[in-house]
């Protein structure tokens, strides 16, 4: 009973990262292009500071899923 709360927990917990993570990266994204609109010039300084903010944002979802699968493979297998 316990194993079948944890992996619901953690499936839960993972499609929760993965939409924290598509949410900060739609805004981020969106805020880029607002910034490159207002300023054509400094879309090359945007565009590396956006990839580069991406990449961490990214990194933390997948270590929140990492996370996740371990939890429900610890107590569930």
């Amino acid at each position: 009973m316990e194993a079948g709360f944890v992996a619901l927990g953690a499936g839960l917990g993972a499609g929760l990262a993965i939409f924290g993570g598509g949410g900060g990266i739609a805004k981020l994204a969106s805020a880029a292009m607002e910034g490159i609109a207002r300023q054509p010039e400094a879309a090359n300084d945007i565009k590396g500071a956006m990839i580069l903010t991406a990449a961490f944002i990214e990194g933390i979802t997948l270590f929140a899923i990492v996370v996740c699968l371990l939890l429900a493979l610890a107590v569930g297998g």
